[in-house]
């Protein structure tokens, strides 16, 4: 068997099927696994839409290829949604691309705008579907690091004149996986002002922009001035709506941008099953959207206090998030962040994820994800907190 390509064998393998793995030899041992690892929702996709879907799959009609641009409703619906939402307009046309999940687009739009040897602006830590769509482009990642001191924000003042002038793309990512900071409107304004000055494309990861809590409501990138002029912004139903399996997203924002993912799109891959379509503009159009989102913020806003109120028990400096489901922490003194998920996994049965995972400035710390019940979360943090204490 000849050896993979080179960019294969450069690419590391993905941290949450690592976890899994590891998760499913603790089970075969007979442990009580809590899993705080994956961020991957386990409240149930809402009743409307699962009733939609159901109609939808049933009609002979949506079972040939959906249109090369999506349908039209669908796009028409996160058009009106961004309108509701963020008083953004959008032409359903050209400024709406549906997406395979947001996923999809993220590890693709580096194909659209990278060629070997240009520069991509990295958030770090960070999901890892940035830095890897880079490199399956031939791109070079420049790190911006998210420091605590700068509320895990990149501050475009230290990067290189060299490097912005090189750079085509900059990855944002707020409300931020895996740290759970938040952006404002004044700090996307000033990305957009140094994007425009040297013409990069931003792209926005929105993936948690309705998980939020205490009445707060993170704004899209595409509202700050000139926004639209510079970015394009990834949405997805998966976290809203608990449809991580469904795998529907969108991209919004420049209408350029837009067509040249929409021809990589049509070159690579043959759309979304319409009736997930239709499901998706049912998720955004029904009137019991509001409610629904009303009592999912209030159950991840319990599951937050549960463990940021273990964690500060335990003598842990841990920050209460305004959005996500996640908590980022610092390790223990005398731990790695891998050294100290294993340990915790090993004596309590808990997974939780190594912040190095997501790229070296997350090294130090690790990260809880808000993904099962208040009585197994307050049972994993008594566990935690009696196999070991902040010091």
């Amino acid at each position: 068997m000849k050896n993979s390509a080179d960019r294969i064998q450069a690419l590391p393998r993905y941290l949450f099927a690592e976890i899994d793995k590891k998760v499913r030899e603790a089970q075969k041992m007979g442990v009580d696994v809590i899993k705080l690892g994956i961020g991957d929702p386990d409240l149930p996709t809402p009743d409307y839409i699962v009733r939609r879907m159901q109609e939808e799959a049933a009609r002979p009609e949506n079972h040939n290829y959906p249109p090369d641009d999506g349908l039209r409703e669908f796009r028409e619906a996160v058009a009106a949604y961004y309108g509701k939402r963020h008083g953004v307009e959008l032409d359903p046309d050209t400024e709406v691309v549906p997406l395979i999940g947001s996923k999809e687009g993220i590890a693709h739009i580096s194909f659209c705008y990278t060629n070997p040897g240009d520069v991509n602006l990295v958030p770090d830590p960070g999901y890892p579907v940035y830095g890897i769509g880079t490199l399956f482009a031939g791109g070079t990642s420049y790190i911006m690091p998210l420091l605590e001191e700068n509320n895990y924000l990149p501050d475009l003042s230290v990067i290189p004149e060299e490097v912005a002038r090189k750079t085509k793309l900059l990855f944002l990512n707020y409300p931020n996986n895996p740290t759970g900071a938040s952006a404002t409107s004044e700090y996307f304004e000033q990305v957009a002002s140094f994007a425009g000055k040297y013409n990069i494309l931003v792209c926005h990861d929105a993936a948690y922009s309705e998980i939020a809590f205490d009445g707060y409501q993170p704004p899209s990138f595409l509202e700050a001035p000139g926004g639209k002029d510079v970015a394009i912004e990834f949405g997805s139903l998966s976290k809203t709506f608990n449809m991580t399996g469904w795998r529907i997203g969108y991209a919004v924002g420049n209408s350029e941008a837009l067509e040249a993912l929409y021809r990589f799109k049509t070159n690579t891959d043959s759309g979304l099953f319409k009736a997930i379509q239709y499901t998706g503009v049912e998720a955004l159009n029904n009137p019991e959207m509001v409610p629904f989102l009303n009592g999912l913020r209030k159950v991840y806003q319990g599951r937050r206090d549960v463990v940021v109120k273990a964690l500060k028990e335990a003598g842990w400096p841990a920050r209460s998030p305004q959005a996500t489901f996640y908590i980022w922490a610092p390790v223990p003194k005398g731990y790695t962040s891998q050294s100290f998920v294993a340990h915790i996994l090993e004596k309590t049965g808990v997974v939780i994820t190594p912040g190095r995972g997501f790229g070296e400035y997350g090294e130090g710390y690790f990260r809880i994800a808000l993904t099962v019940k208040e009585e197994r979360l307050t049972e994993a943090m008594t566990r935690i907190k009696e196999a070991v204490s902040f010091q």
